[in-house]
């Protein structure tokens, strides 16, 4: 459970559209909204560096301060990331009260995956890669970790057998699938291919045995 804050400043900014988020950008700076918690939305400019460093780093829970002034607890809403790059354009940062339970997308890591049927070639499908979980914004954990050991050929994990972290509880649909394990070409070829060698293997087996009951009667006929 993320205990930690981490303090980040920021410049208020005047809105300018796309084109001057692209100056800024262009200038080594990230543009954000914050908004919530009963005040008017606010826009800012952060330097990208001391973004990324700070959302690397933190918790759930963000002290922002604007321009100097009191920081504020606020939570990552939303960030926009450039498709290529995968570097940040545009941050949503949320006020929290600390004491009031909020919902939060939380990523979802599967975890022992050699430890089930992927070992012998099954498929893993990961369908679902983050959940939502209500709780007080320090009790929200960066990440779930859910151990699929054991986790056999067509079979599959619900959202319903998650373990929800202390404090925490997961939201959403228990029989919503999150990840299954299905059969690989490979091992239907492998099955066709033992199954062809079983036949095989028995078609011989009988043919020996045909062989070996008409054995004595061709016999009997030379001796006569």
């Amino acid at each position: 459970m993320p205990e930690q804050t981490t303090s980040l400043s920021a410049t208020r900014r005047e809105p300018s559209g796309s084109r001057g988020a692209r100056r800024l950008r262009r200038e080594g700076q990230v543009p954000g909204t914050v908004y919530g918690g009963g005040k008017d939305p606010v826009s800012f400019q952060i330097e990208a560096r001391t973004l990324r460093n700070a959302l690397a780093s933190a918790g759930a829970v963000i002290d922002l301060s604007l321009d100097g002034a009191k920081p504020e607890p606020v939570v990552l809403k939303e960030r926009a990331r450039h498709p290529v790059s995968g570097e940040t354009m545009h941050v949503d940062l949320l006020r929290v009260d600390l004491d009031k339970p909020i919902q939060q997308p939380v990523a979802l890591e599967l975890v022992d995956i050699d430890d089930s049927d992927v070992k012998i070639g099954g498929i893993l499908e990961n369908t679902v890669r983050e959940v939502v979980v209500e709780a007080v914004p320090t009790a929200i954990p960066d990440v779930i970790r859910h151990s699929i050991a054991g986790l056999k050929v067509g079979s599959s994990l619900t959202l319903g057998e998650l373990e929800a972290p202390a404090g925490t509880t997961i939201i959403g649909d228990p029989e919503l699938v999150i990840a299954a394990i299905r059969t690989s070409r490979g091992m239907v070829a492998s099955e066709a291919a033992s199954a062809v060698e079983l036949e095989t293997a028995v078609i011989g087996e009988e043919g020996q045995s045909a062989e070996a009951d008409a054995e004595p009667a061709g016999g009997a006929d030379q001796d006569q």
